[in-house]
């Protein structure tokens, strides 16, 4: 892999990961309503996810999912109604004061991580892009090993860096935004966006 292809790889990446969605969003939600520690446990969720999917499209994951019907649409719909019922909780919600200097349990790590690892592999049209996506930029005359260290760290750091951004951002705001009216209708927003989000995953194909 050579600097030029390494670049590109970067700017394909960027726009990826700056395009908002159901990650993104959470995170956002969850600096809102909880603070930034436990945004910020499932900003680790989520990067945590993007690497498992990474590790199962060069499994063969994306290829079975590919020429699989039934396999792909038993993850659409598994991952589209945990969209659709996180965007229904989240709309239901109401404002949670959140403290600051309050310490975590470790049952609460745990949940936040959780939520954010499954928003963050409940699309399998990541499984199948991530697939397509990498053979692009390897060399198939060099090692393959290497090369998916390197991409798929590269993909995790600008994840984990535009996330936390966006977590710390809404954290560092989320005093102007502590009425309860505000919140709730951020939450209804969100959440119709995470259903709206869950809603056109079931009517994704394989083939685009």
């Amino acid at each position: 892999m050579t600097l030029t292809t390494y670049f590109l790889y970067l700017a394909a990446v960027a726009l990826l990961i700056l395009t908002p969605g159901p990650t993104m969003l959470m995170c956002m939600t969850n600096a809102l309503n909880h603070g930034p520690r436990k945004a910020m446990t499932s900003v680790a969720g989520s990067v945590g996810a993007v690497l498992c999917v990474m590790l199962l499209s060069a499994l063969g994951l994306g290829a079975l999912l590919a020429a699989s019907e039934t396999a792909f649409t038993t993850a659409k719909v598994i991952g589209a109604a945990y969209l659709i019922w996180l965007g229904i909780r989240t709309f239901r919600s109401e404002a949670a004061v959140f403290d600051t200097h309050a310490k975590e349990a470790p049952s609460q790590r745990r949940s936040f991580f959780l939520r954010g690892f499954l928003v963050g592999a409940s699309n399998p049209k990541a499984v199948l892009f991530f697939a397509a996506f990498f053979p692009q930029f390897l060399n198939p005359a060099a090692p393959f090993v290497p090369q998916f260290a390197i991409l798929a760290l590269t993909f995790m750091a600008f994840e984990f860096a535009v996330l936390s951004a966006c977590a710390l951002g809404v954290s560092r705001i989320a005093p102007m935004l502590r009425s309860n009216r505000a919140v709730r209708w951020f939450n209804r927003v969100s959440g119709g966006l995470f259903t709206l989000m869950g809603s056109l995953l079931l009517l994704t194909r394989r083939h685009t």
